[in-house]
């Protein structure tokens, strides 16, 4: 893999190179896709947004599921 550095005045067209950004030339085409390294120390103590009591209860009983076209074809009635 080729490397480039970033100097600091490029970096500062650039950004906090914190999301991802696509390279393009002067007629719009896509010359390549930036994406940053993550910081997995970012991501530690997160916990999800449900229990884990509720996570082997919605396992444990499972109810009426639908297929995504089942989903979509309800949808279309609405």
């Amino acid at each position: 893999m080729n490397r480039v550095v970033v100097d600091a005045a490029l970096r500062l067209r650039l950004g906090n190179l914190d999301l991802p950004i696509e390279f393009c030339d002067e007629t719009g085409r896509a010359l390549g896709r930036f994406m940053p390294v993550l910081d997995p120390s970012e991501y530690e103590g997160l916990e999800p947004p449900i229990s884990r009591e509720e996570l082997d209860h919605r396992k444990a009983n499972k109810g009426q599921t639908y297929s995504t076209a089942e989903v979509l074809a309800r949808l279309e009635q609405l």
